[in-house]
């Protein structure tokens, strides 16, 4: 197995598969593939050994179903795009040293993964904290490949070192370190700062992936030129209805 990471803002996995080796990733991932790579959609898959492992894996971010994309007899290629401006970042799981990650950072990975959902040591976290604190965890024996929104800071956290982060920047972290959460300080900046009620506090030791650009962060960037874009598509739809039916008028004599 050879994988290619290609391109700087909007990169792409390119993986060239030798004979029997297989991919996993959920359905409707891949950008294009080759005519030996055969797929196969199944929800025993990525470590799943039950309705709970697929009910996990689903409210993480995962699907129920996953896809393998296997080359059987020769060898393939299969690609994977990035879906927002960002990086791919590799990184290998092995049993007592895999990852958490956010919930929608998954592409794919190599055969022995186990993908579930990231336990909260407050279940609060997971109901009040946003989508940020749904986490993803990688475990197993694999290769895995993680999406990153924006730039890539990365700190190595020394034993009881804390880092507060917005949840939406937590991008991945070693398991190692301990995640939690608490509210903003001060009634005034969890009212009216605009950063919401809950930060993430990282302590170490480990390694944390911390990335600049959020889904939020972006929807709410495009949400003014959405707005305009909107109301010109409906103006540019009156203009057009109004002088169809001019012509249908003229044409048969309305009035």
């Amino acid at each position: 197995m050879k994988p290619k990471i290609t391109g700087t803002t909007m990169p792409v996995l390119e993986i060239e598969l030798e004979r029997g080796d297989t991919i996993v990733a959920e359905p409707g991932e891949f950008s294009w593939m080759s005519d030996s790579v055969q797929l196969k959609t199944t929800p025993m898959t990525a470590g799943a050994k039950g309705l709970l492992g697929i009910l996990g894996r689903a409210v993480s971010g995962g699907g129920i179903f996953m896809t393998e994309y296997t080359a059987p007899s020769a060898t393939g290629l299969v690609a994977f795009a990035a879906k927002l401006p960002g990086a791919i970042v590799q990184v290998d799981v092995q049993p007592g040293h895999g990852y958490l990650i956010h919930r929608h950072g998954f592409l794919c990975a190599t055969q022995g993964l186990e993908l579930s959902i990231g336990f909260q040591k407050s279940l609060g976290a997971g109901i009040f904290g946003g989508d940020g604190f749904v986490m993803q965890r990688l475990a197993g024996t694999c290769s895995a490949w993680v999406e990153l929104g924006g730039e890539i800071v990365t700190y190595d956290l020394q034993p009881g070192q804390v880092l507060s982060v917005h949840p939406g920047h937590v991008g991945m972290f070693q398991e190692s370190v301990n995640f939690d959460i608490t509210f903003m300080r001060g009634v005034a900046n969890a009212i009216f700062g605009g950063d919401g009620l809950f930060i993430a506090r990282l302590t170490g030791p480990g390694k944390v992936w911390l990335q600049t650009l959020t889904v939020p962060g972006l929807a709410h960037a495009m949400q003014p030129y959405l707005h305009k874009e909107a109301a010109a598509q409906t103006a540019q739809a009156g203009v057009v209805g109004g002088i169809a039916g001019s012509v249908m008028r003229d044409i048969f004599g309305g009035s």
